[in-house]
């Protein structure tokens, strides 16, 4: 055999296998799960090419490449599940002219790869810069304290608005999330001096406060102690005055049974007679022993004591004395030595 044509026939079926394995790869075309490939007959929409084995026309059908941003180029599998794009962090002004930087996550998924690959040219770098305008729209209506503390109404917000703007892409924006939000350092310097202001201020409006309620507490206290010192002291002057009723009554009742029985024993005479005497001499005993009386004046007449001294007499004539007896003369006043 002519070595020349042996080498033509090789190369002739060498050939042939090459176009037959660029067939089989253009014809035969794998899909993975979760994933979808957009097939082109023509250069115009044919089909789309979902998970699985699929079997396209060579030179005729072709997957349609999508270039994105981040993306490996010439990708000809869209992927549908929920993706996220991790933004660094963007200059942002606020209301009160603050420059600040903010970076955050996009959590996105494509839900018509249809539109994703028509109707957007870079699906991923459109996220990116509607992310990034929308969060100035949003934090540029801000001060930062709002900035800083509100973020939930941020998030809400920007999820809104990609939500609307992406939804003509066919992507879903499931949830935005703001991470850092990093102010300048002498705004930070600054920030962190009005907290610990801040933080006194509280600490002297929670101290005056408990102060406070101590001194309500106290006077309240002592309210209640004078009530009850002066309750206390009702029942105690109750009682005493009880007390002293009844001991006027027992004396009066003792004094009325002493007359009584003074009646009894001077039959005939006036018991008011000997208890005015009694009394008289009593006075002038105590008047005696007092120890800066010098001089002792009697005020008393000779008549009122001659008729005390006539009750004396009938006393002791009662109880058998002579009634012929003479009284005594009245008392003269004398002095007393010191």
């Amino acid at each position: 055999m002519d070595p020349v044509a042996t080498l033509l026939a090789l190369m002739f079926f060498g050939f042939i296998t090459i176009i037959l394995l660029v067939i089989g790869v253009k014809t035969i075309r794998i899909v993975p799960q979760a994933t979808v490939m957009l097939v082109e007959r023509l250069g115009s929409f044919h089909r789309t090419a979902n998970s699985g084995l699929n079997i396209l026309w060579p030179f005729i059908d072709r997957p349609r490449a999508v270039y994105w941003t981040n993306t490996r180029p010439g990708l000809t599998s869209i992927d549908l599940r929920e993706q996220y794009i991790d933004l660094p962090p963007q200059p942002v002004i606020t209301r009160d002219n603050v420059t600040i930087h903010v970076d955050s996550v996009v959590y996105w998924q494509i839900t018509d790869p249809i539109k994703a690959v028509y109707e957007m040219n870079d699906l991923v770098g459109g996220i990116v810069q509607l992310t990034i305008t929308g969060m100035r729209a949003v934090m540029g209506d801000m001060d930062l304290d709002h900035t800083l503390s509100q973020r939930d109404q941020i998030n809400s917000k920007l999820r809104i608005i990609l939500d609307e703007a992406t939804d003509k892409w066919g992507v879903k924006v499931t949830r935005v999330d703001v991470k850092n939000i990093n102010p300048p350092e002498d705004v930070r310097i600054t920030m962190e001096k009005q907290m610990t202001a801040e933080r006194n201020r509280r600490a002297l409006v929670l101290q005056a406060e408990g102060d406070r309620q101590a001194a309500i507490t106290r006077a309240e206290g002592e309210k209640q102690a004078a009530v009850t010192r002066a309750e206390g002291e009702k029942q105690s002057a109750i009682l005493a005055a009880e007390g002293a009723a009844q001991a006027r009554l027992r004396n009066a009742e003792a004094e009325s049974e002493a007359l009584g029985r003074i009646a009894q024993a001077i039959p005939g005479g006036d018991p008011g007679h000997y208890l005015i005497t009694m009394r008289y001499i009593e006075s002038l005993r105590d008047m005696t022993r007092s120890n800066n009386s010098k001089v002792i004046f009697m005020p008393v007449e000779a008549s009122s004591m001659l008729s005390s001294v006539g009750a004396i007499k009938e006393m002791l004539s009662a109880t058998g004395e002579k009634d012929d007896q003479a009284p005594p003369p009245p008392p003269r006043p004398r002095e007393l030595p010191r």
